[in-house]
């Protein structure tokens, strides 16, 4: 009965049997040659993100502190930001970039330590700002207590 079953498989209008389509894999983007960037820094107490964007903000390279293989509190360290931002230069300098602006947001320690392995790759930094969010007013106090 289980060989019936294997035979009577459907068919189209033709008579052929019906094939499984699988999803294509996501091509990736060609940027060619880009040779101005800029470099994005978020470097909190835990983790170090450096993403690499052309002008238009496409991204050409990122990396993080864990994705290299850094794993707990040695993620907020300098020298995994340190890595982090080597790691993600070198992947953009594939792309030919040879200047950038630097934009550094957080309080972390790999700050500085980062702005130097992108300038020691080999990519000119033009210009370094730090974009870090400051409260203007601060939260709403609380209510006065009631006794």
């Amino acid at each position: 009965m289980a060989e019936e079953k294997k035979q009577q498989q459907p068919a189209d209008a033709a008579g052929a049997k019906k094939q499984e389509h699988k999803p294509l894999p996501a091509k990736r983007r060609h940027h060619g040659t880009v040779t101005f960037a800029k470099v994005f820094i978020n470097c909190s107490f835990n983790n170090t993100i450096v993403t690499i964007a052309d002008e238009k903000g496409n991204v050409l390279a990122w990396s993080t502190s864990g994705a290299n293989g850094f794993r707990g509190t040695k993620k907020g360290t300098p020298f995994a930001a340190q890595i982090t931002a080597s790691k993600a230069a070198s992947r953009a300098s594939e792309y030919g970039v040879k200047q950038a602006l630097v934009f550094v947001t957080g309080p972390g320690n790999g700050r500085e330590t980062a702005i130097r392995a992108i300038a020691s790759s080999g990519i000119h930094v033009l210009s370094i700002k730090d974009t870090t969010p400051i409260p203007h007013n601060g939260c709403r106090p609380p209510k006065p207590r009631r006794v």
